[in-house]
């Protein structure tokens, strides 16, 4: 076993991707970077779990904390809005450990937006983060709904920076489709332009940086829907969905501790089962596929949310989607929107 709890930080990484984000990193940020609710982001993976068992190879473990910090850097560089800038940074306060894993456990497979619903009361509730609004006299409202700023978040497939960040680090960290070079050309490749709806959005001023972001980004888009990934996601669900039904943990557990202190408490939990089979799950190093369910397996049918992107490009015209300019584009995003899976996935653990 590669002990995945164990990875830490690429702190050059996350140095060097914040400057390309945003060269003059805005000071206000720290203050509010600084506070124990966003600082409980820091211990936590992006992956959702994934780095905790075999069946992936992580390079390193990417923080919640780095992508929002990387996302609000994103907004600061394209708009100088500080509200904005703000709404980028909380926009994952309310993760818990394991991320969208949660999501999962709610039977929230798809849109993946169950864990939203303790945003205004983890902000709100945070004596640090309210002081600071009110120094810098911001209102509550202008920094819970982040989707009020459009470059910040827009729906699929619209470019946001969300959608931005997340790409860019794991076509690093997790699939490497691109360098620091070319995630610096990507960058730099885009400005912002009106969208068909007349609304801002992060658009490429070239076709050839697009197709080039198309070409590395449709990459990564099924590695976040495959089999291995959506069934690390539901057994990550299903154990916290029986703790919980044991009394051996909480979902507020699941806001105050970090993953590794959570693993550290299934590994140490009075259920045998329960602590043998998550040994296996971390020990696995593939997963299974079947058109039936596979009896006395851990067998599951899951859909997942496609994260996908078609972005926008600056032409004579204005600005236009992709698909209608490049054909090697649009059939890079046709081949990942027309992609089947199995109907069942599996892992070697007795149900």
């Amino acid at each position: 076993m590669r002990h995945k709890n164990n990875l830490n930080d690429d702190k050059m990484f996350t140095k060097r991707f914040f400057r390309i984000l945003s060269p003059d990193f805005p000071e206000f940020l720290q203050e509010y970077i600084a506070t124990p609710a966003m600082q409980r982001l820091k211990p936590n993976s992006i992956s959702c779990g994934c780095n905790y068992t075999d069946l992936f190879d992580v390079k390193f473990k990417y923080s919640n904390l780095s992508h929002s910090i990387g996302v609000a850097l994103i907004v600061w560089h394209f708009t100088r809005d500080k509200k904005a800038t703000l709404a980028g940074l909380f926009h994952d306060i309310a993760n818990p450990s394991f991320k969208h894993c949660i999501d999962f456990m709610n039977g929230d497979y798809e849109k993946q937006e169950s864990i939203d619903e303790r945003m205004a009361g983890i902000l709100t509730d945070s004596k640090e983060i309210m002081r600071l609004l009110r120094r810098d006299k911001i209102a509550t409202s202008d920094v819970l709904d982040f989707a009020k700023y459009p470059i910040a978040d827009n729906d699929t497939p619209q470019l946001s920076a969300d959608r931005l960040e997340y790409t860019l680090a794991n076509g690093y960290f997790w699939l490497p489709v691109w360098t620091m070079a070319e995630i610096k050309e990507i960058y730099d490749g885009l400005t912002v332009a009106e969208n068909e709806n007349g609304v801002p959005e992060l658009t490429f001023r070239t076709l050839e940086i697009a197709e080039k972001f198309v070409a590395g980004a449709s990459k990564l888009w099924p590695s976040w829907i495959d089999d291995k990934d959506k069934i690390t996601m539901q057994f990550i669900a299903d154990t916290m969905r029986k703790m919980s039904h044991l009394g051996l943990i909480t979902v507020d557990d699941l806001y105050e501790k970090s993953e590794t202190e959570i693993i550290d408490i299934i590994k140490n939990c009075d259920d045998k089962k329960i602590r043998e089979d998550f040994e296996k799950f971390q020990n696995l190093t593939e997963c299974r596929v079947s058109t039936f369910k596979v009896a006395g397996k851990y067998c599951r049918s899951i859909k997942a949310k496609r994260r996908y992107v078609v972005p926008l490009v600056v032409t004579k015209n204005g600005a236009e989607r992709i698909t209608k300019l490049s054909q090697t584009a649009k059939c890079q995003i046709d081949r990942f929107l027309k992609m089947t899976f199995a109907k069942y996935v599996w892992l070697d653990i007795d149900e």
